[in-house]
């Protein structure tokens, strides 16, 4: 089984340090639809891991986190594709649980109910948590400079072997190895 492990804000939707609150306020990131399309043509199984701590603030409830849900999966179907499941931690980082990345909860999650060993496969997040929470599960971890993805990368200490791309659509061309189309011999390259 192919399968992908992905972070929701800052990798398939822009981040905000005030939360994603409502289903108005999720947009996605120029490219990140049509790139969870590809995988899922390719035969992936696209699963998003994603901290939700608003919950436990009390800015947005398990209602509103569903509709919102709903608009990113209904934004990638009208693409082509299709996200096979979304894991959640709705705690904060002082309700000390197993679940919220960096802790390996949610993948171990993943793993059991996909029933498959995460060892070499790709995790891709914005935020030094998400990489660490896949690295400890075998996880390859890959960074994209979306969302806090520069910061992270500014202040170093990714897990080895993490390869750094500018956006989920840029790893996705790496994992699929989409080929460059190049012109013929004497036919002109489109402006």
């Amino acid at each position: 089984m192919k399968l992908i492990i992905l972070d929701r804000d800052g990798v398939i939707n822009h981040d905000s340090d005030d939360f994603i609150k409502s289903p108005a306020e999720w947009v996605p990131v120029p490219g990140s639809l049509e790139a969870i399309a590809r995988l899922h043509q390719a035969g992936y199984h696209v699963v998003v891991c994603t901290n939700q701590s608003g919950i436990a603030r009390g800015l947005f409830n398990i209602v509103t986190l569903n509709a919102i849900h709903q608009k990113m999966h209904d934004a990638v179907k009208l693409m082509g594709g299709e996200i096979d499941a979304i894991f959640f931690c709705p705690h904060s980082a002082d309700d000390n649980c197993d679940c919220r990345k960096p802790k390996p909860g949610m993948l171990q999650g993943i793993a059991k109910r996909f029933d498959v060993s995460l060892k070499g496969v790709p995790t891709i997040g914005d935020s030094l948590r998400d990489l660490q929470a896949g690295f400890v599960c075998g996880c390859v971890p890959y960074l994209v400079l979306t969302g806090k993805g520069e910061k992270t990368q500014a202040k170093g200490g990714l897990p080895p072997g993490t390869t750094v791309f500018p956006n989920l659509a840029a790893v996705v061309d790496h994992l699929l190895k989409t080929p460059v189309s190049v012109p013929a011999a004497g036919v002109p390259a489109a402006a």
